[in-house]
């Protein structure tokens, strides 16, 4: 050692020889380092004394200069206990009297951060401590930063202790590990020899050892519970999660076995106990976002119910299931799984509530009990049935559970270590008993106990059979087991409905099974009797691929009856096996020209009508099949709209199917699949930001249904735990397709984007096309003028020409000979040519009608091309009207009093005025020129099997294109179509209803602000506690009161969001209402009297907690209310825009919240929270809570508006808002990310979280920044430990 060191050791020798007293050698020794320009605490010093200590100068003096050296500050405290950790612990056996002193001086002095933190060799001291104990080797981190390198120092120097303990009783030995972390043996046995120990040495030896593990014990007991060193550690259990499993396996190692731990002053018990309880280790008090508020409402619990009252119960909290459930029978269909947007909510929900998973399964059965009820006789017309409710309730709800029951089993799984099984009792099945206790709770629906009181009378009536039910859904994906059947009170005497018709109907099945040939009797029976098994399923699907032809039609038939609509407990496996029939694989041998599909013609057929209705595209929605059923079906419209119709089949019933046919049902049935006739305007105005679901093209579908097949799995996963799905249901394909496959196809797409965007073009005299369409011209109209001397022809809007005509051209024989591309692509020009023609008087209103019915029947196909010309028209105002009078068009005038009338019963419950149908009441009704057209093709179709498919085209096109038109189009569509179809008067009439808003943004507003009314109970119109029975009501219709009721306000929400084009207009809305909602809430739940009273310390504690904790649930509840509505209106798009744009508006825009000033303090901390729920579930509900974000948006939107936190902490930016409302939105929002949302802190920079913390420690929210970095992971760790020690 080089100079000035040489003289500290000799200078220390001489000192320990003469018996220097330990202040003068310190003295001595500063001096002469001050002398020569060394900084204290010196580590060079440090590493000096414990190569002197270690081992010639083991004495008691030496340790008194060390000691001396610590306490002032000359040597770092840290990296000599490090030094001499490493020394003295492993020969602790041979020098027992070393080990005792070092543990002194390890209680004293290795935790004394404060004289350190500021000095210049900090960061070089924490440096030689990682070289020293290997920190970043073992624990896998490399830590840069001085405050990391702290939590693994602390972690490790304890751990090293505990580890010694163990040692010494022999419990290291019965570890899993048979290589422990931390040297705690002597390598060297030179030291066990250096002297010969007498008997009485030895004896006071083994005393002392005994002694020294009992104080180790202490001492690592003494500092777990000390204040900084807690925290610390819990950035170590945050970011090091396996190692502090192992760790914690240690110290119940010790608890457990430890004799020396009965023998000191730490009990077993409270070791134990502290174990357990490390799932809030480094925590203090209670939950974060309860805490936020804890200085006004002193019981701390925003999510406590308070007290009931007005617009509060426990369900409340649930909305958004309730109305998720029920936007999903709004008739569109979503591209996205069912079963993982339910899982996600549940999940997001779970967190946010802090609740256990029994009450989050028990808050989505008894949602999805409410929503099978609030239509149990539900409306007829083309909408979802009761089977498709039962298929949620039975099958998505029990598959979104079964997806989070996997995955917290899973998780469990991969964090229990050989190191740590104890643990894995605890984890493992936990959430799955609590799926047990839920259902089991269901059983109670019926007494005093029912625990959720807004279910009606009708649940509780039917909740018995619903709950077999559900238990049999829960057993057959192997959620719970047959013991279920012995439940107390599971059987009882009035449960008798549903398991009575099902003992002589499966035999047919257990026939099919044995080899029963299929019968027309045994298909017949089967169409009509759900499959019970997979293994049924798999035997039907083998025969309809590899069975003979009439085999193959019958099995086809068998998979699209029952079991695919009613098979709730197998649903998810017939959805796959009938999507795969529709995509059948080319036989390896196959060498023909055309395509393979031509072959498969009939029984793609027998699919394409089978899975044609309402209910069973639903089904194929919700479990998110859309994408791969859109792949499947333009490649059957590509190859069959591309035959001439000479191709033909004869089915089993005589009828014949041409190839036509099954590119219609296939075409009609793709266009369903996505909003094909929306006008243009939705796509100028919004863009990217249109409403939800009008985004949905054919290139969205295949880049939907590509990215599940590159990730091998979201189609081809199994939801069910049960058993691995069967290799038949695998993605047809796993390539990825895209729209130049489908040339043709990708052509009329073309055409129609055209169509919609301009007035129609291009139509050249003399080509294929032009000659096509004459063709079909004289075939819709000849026979109406084939006895004069002129016909339609081809022309464009505005200018019909006449010719002579080559005749009538009714004769089937004689139709047009044309593939069906060719006559898609001529459809609108013929239709524009009828429609000019019309409007000029040479074509009279009914032969317009029959002769587009001819073309509709000539090629069913054909009418979404005329959908989409009519969409398109109906927008340019050039038509004009046409006059329904009775004579040239059909009046409504017999039904149309009568349906305003019950338009505004409808509505009753919003308080909206309906404007008057005919104003004065005597001008004739009228509708654009397009739309009368169309809704008289409409007219003429029949109701019966046969048409119901391309009227579920049709239906929701012309519903649209009125809602389009001017008011009142949509009132008179219905009064015309109820003339037609008496049971559909309660559909068609609601349908008018919804227009209602679609004209009026005021009717708009009050809409919305009815629902939050209604949610609060505070509605005039609706006399009801509010809740989820104010909102959404318990159904509508004429079956309930000799008449149709009103209907409650969030079905109406539902139903009309939609086609509301500003959904920018719409989220502000509900942002301005929200905060109205809160001073509603305030002057409802908290009385002038009380809030008098909180002025007054004395009465502040005695009167204002239970109104304030009673207000603030409301709150919640009502943000739970807005966030959903803005999730489900917007998404995501409109969530980022919430996040980044109209907050930190709003913020920094000046408002008036409470001009009275009584409760001003008080509202406006409510509205803070009120808007930090708000935004948080809005992202929770946009982007999920998992690790794994299903958008890269969320990080860049979370980072976002956490700058703009930050920028407004730091003075960057200037509120306009009260201080109170904001400190309350940052406090809000930040804890309910650290609590509900952790994941979201990991993707938000480092430089963020930081200036975050900073700015909420300038609000003296400290624990607070503390929390936040805590969960910014490895990264944050350094951060988070520097902000433990500055508070020291």
């Amino acid at each position: 050692m080089s100079w000035p060191w040489d003289e500290v050791v000799e200078f220390t020798k001489a000192a320990q020889g003469m018996g220097c007293d330990p202040s003068g050698w310190a003295v001595q020794v500063s001096s002469a380092l001050a002398a020569h320009g060394v900084a204290i605490p010196s580590p060079e010093l440090a590493q000096l004394l414990a190569s002197h200590l270690c081992w010639e100068n083991d004495v008691p003096l030496a340790w008194k200069y060390v000691e001396k050296a610590l306490a002032a500050n000359i040597a770092p405290p840290m990296l000599l206990v490090a030094l001499l950790s490493v020394r003295v612990i492993p020969n602790r056996h041979y020098k027992p009297v070393a080990y005792r002193l070092y543990l002194e001086l390890f209680r004293r002095h290795a935790f004394s951060f404060t004289s350190q933190i500021k000095g210049s060799h900090f960061k070089k001291t924490m440096a030689s401590i990682d070289d020293i104990l290997h920190l970043s080797e073992k624990f896998g981190v490399q830590a840069c930063e001085p405050g990391a390198l702290v939590v693994e120092y602390v972690f490790a120097i304890l751990w090293q202790l505990l580890d010694a303990t163990l040692d010494d009783e022999g419990l290291q030995e019965i570890t899993p590990v048979k290589n422990p972390e931390w040297v705690t043996k002597t390598q060297d046995m030179e030291i066990e020899g250096e002297v010969a120990l007498s008997e009485k040495k030895t004896e006071y030896n083994e005393k002392l050892q005994t002694l020294n593990t009992i104080m180790a014990i202490e001492v690592v007991w003494h500092f777990l519970h000390q204040k900084v060193i807690s925290k610390l550690l819990s950035l170590a259990r945050e970011n090091m999660p396996s190692h502090w499993d192992a760790f914690t396996h240690h110290l119940n190692l010790l608890a457990t076995s430890s004799s020396a731990l009965r023998n000191s002053t730490v009990s077993p018990e409270k070791l134990q106990f502290f174990i357990i309880d490390t799932s809030r280790f480094g925590r203090e008090g209670k939950s974060r976002h309860c805490h936020a508020v804890s200085t006004v409402v002193s019981s701390g619990s925003l999510t406590s119910s308070g007290g009931h009252g007005p617009g509060y119960s426990n369900c409340s909290l649930w909305i958004p299931i309730d109305l998720y459930l029920e936007d999903c029978l709004d008739g569109s269909v979503a591209a996205t799984d069912a079963i993982e947007v339910l899982s996600g909510l549940i999940k997001a929900l779970h967190a946010f509530n802090g609740s256990t998973w029994h009450d989050a399964f028990l808050a989505i059965w008894m949602a999805s009990l409410r929503f099978v009820q609030r239509e149990r006789d539900p409306l007829e017309g083309p909408v979802p049935h009761l089977d498709t409710r039962l298929c949620m309730l039975l099958s998505i709800t029990t598959l979104s559970i079964a997806n989070i029951i996997e995955e917290e089993e899973a998780t469990a799984i991969d964090v229990v270590e050989p190191s740590n099984q104890w643990k894995e009792k605890t984890s493992v099945g936990r959430c799955r008993k609590d799926l047990v206790s839920s259902i089991k709770i269901l059983g109670l629906a019926g007494g005093s106990g029912h625990p959720e009181s807004a279910m009606n009378d009708k649940t509780v009536n039917c909740i018995g059979n619903m709950r077999h039910l559900i238990v049999e859904a829960c057993i057959s994906r192997n959620l719970l087991d047959t013991s279920a059947y012995y439940w107390p009170g599971y059987i009882s005497g009035h449960i008798n409905q549903i398991p009575r018709a099902l003992p002589n109907q499966v035999p047919n099945w257990s026939a099919l099974m044995k080899g029963a040939p299929l019968t027309s009797s045994v298909v017949n029976a089967l169409v009509a009797t759900p499959a019970s098994s997979l293994a049924e399923l798999e035997k039907i699907f083998e025969i309809a691929i590899n069975g003979s032809d009439n085999d193959k039609v019958s099995a086809a038939t068998i998979l699209c009856g029952a079991s695919l609509v009613r098979g709730w407990n197998i649903q998810e496996h017939t959805v796959r096996f009938v999507a795969k029939l529709l995509s059948p694989s080319v036989p390896a041998d196959y060498a023909e020209a055309e395509s393979h599909l031509i072959s498969h013609g009939p029984i793609l057929n027998i699919v394409l009508t089978g899975i044609s209705s309402v209910d069973c595209v639903q089904v194929f929605s919700f479990h998110g099949l859309v994408p791969e059923l859109a792949g499947a079906l333009m490649a059957i419209c590509e190859v069959f709209g591309s035959c001439f119709p000479s191709i033909s089949w004869t089915s089993t019933t005589g009828e014949e199917i041409s190839v036509h046919t099954v590119f219609s049902n296939a075409f009609i049935l793709l266009l369903r699949l996505w909003k094909f006739n929306h006008p243009p305007l939705e796509y100028c105005i919004m863009g990217d930001e249109a409403p939800v679901g009008s985004q949905l093209t054919p290139e969205f579908l295949l880049l939907l249904r590509n990215s599940r097949v590159l990730s091998n799995g979201k189609i081809t996963k199994n939801r069910s735990s049960s058993e691995p799905l069967s290799a038949a249901t695998s993605s047809s394909s796993m390539q990825p397709i895209f729209m130049d496959s489908f040339p043709k196809l990708k052509t009329w797409y073309r055409q129609h984007q055209a169509c919609l965007a301009s007035t129609l073009s291009g139509l050249v005299h003399g080509t294929p096309v032009h000659q096509n369409v004459d063709v079909l011209l004289n075939m819709m109209f000849g026979k109406f003028t084939g006895g004069s001397n002129q016909t339609i022809v081809s022309g464009t809007s505005g200018n019909s020409n006449l010719s002579s005509s080559s005749g009538p051209a009714d004769d089937i024989s004689s139709r047009p000979k044309l593939a069906a591309w060719d006559i898609m692509e001529a459809v609108p020009f013929v239709v524009d040519a009828a429609l000019t023609a019309c409007s000029h008087g040479r074509l009279y209103p009914r032969e317009l009608a029959t002769g587009l019915k001819d073309l509709a029947d000539f090629l069913p196909a054909s009418l979404a091309t005329i959908v989409s010309y009519f969409s398109a028209e109906v927008t340019r105002g050039v038509w004009k009207p046409a006059y329904m009078n009775g004579t040239d068009w059909p009046s409504p005038a017999a039904n149309l009093s009568s349906v305003e009338e019950n338009i505004k019963k409808i509505v009753a419950t919003t308080g909206v005025d309906v404007p008057s149908l005919v104003a004065g009441g005597s001008s004739l009704a009228t509708l654009p020129l397009p739309l009368a057209a169309f809704v008289s093709l409409t007219i003429t179709y029949k109701l019966d099997k046969a048409s119901e498919r391309f009227l579920n085209l049709a239906g929701p096109a012309l519903e649209n294109l009125a809602a389009s038109c001017p008011w009142p189009s949509m009132p008179i569509v219905a009064a015309l179509w109820t003339q037609k179809v008496k049971r559909w008067t309660d559909f068609l009439v609601f349908s008018a209803s919804r227009t209602v808003f679609h004209h009026n943004k005021d009717a708009v507003v009050q809409l919305l602000k009815s629902c939050f009314s209604a949610m609060l109970g505070l509605s005039p119109q609706i006399p009801n506690h509010g809740g989820v029975g104010g909102l959404l009501g318990h159904g509508f219709g004429s079956h309930f009161s000799g008449g149709l009721s009103p209907v409650a306000p969030g079905i109406l929400y539902l139903r009309v969001y939609r086609c509301i084009k500003n959904i920018f207009l719409l989220t502000e809305m509900t942002l301005s209402l929200l905060m109205a909602s809160v001073k509603d809430i305030m002057g409802t739940v908290v009385s002038k009297e009380t809030s008098e009273k909180l002025k007054k310390t004395k009465y502040g504690m005695k009167y204002g907690q239970v109104s304030l904790a009673a207000a603030m649930a409301r709150v919640k509840a009502i943000a739970t209310l807005g966030a959903t509505f803005v999730w489900l209106s917007g998404g995501s798009g409109i969530v980022q825009c919430l996040l980044q744009e109209m907050l930190p508006s709003w913020f920094i825009s000046a408002h008036e919240l409470d001009e009275e000033g009584g409760n001003g303090g008080i509202v406006c901390m409510l509205i803070g929270h009120a808007l930090a729920y708000f935004s948080v579930l809005c992202g929770m509900f946009a982007w999920g809570i998992d690790s794994v974000s299903v958008s890269k948006r969320r990080a860049r939107v979370i980072t976002s508006h956490m700058e703009f936190l930050a920028s407004a902490l730091e003075g960057k930016i200037s509120l306009g808002c009260d201080w109170v409302l904001w400190r309350a939105y940052v406090s809000g929002f930040v804890s309910l990310v650290v609590d509900c949302a952790p994941s979201w802190v990991l993707e938000v920079e480092l430089h963020v979280l930081t200036s975050v913390s900073q700015g909420l420690k300038q609000l003296n929210e400290g624990e607070l920044a503390l929390a936040l970095l805590k969960k910014g992971g490895v990264m944050a760790m350094g951060a988070a430990a520097e902000l433990i020690l500055a508070s020291e």
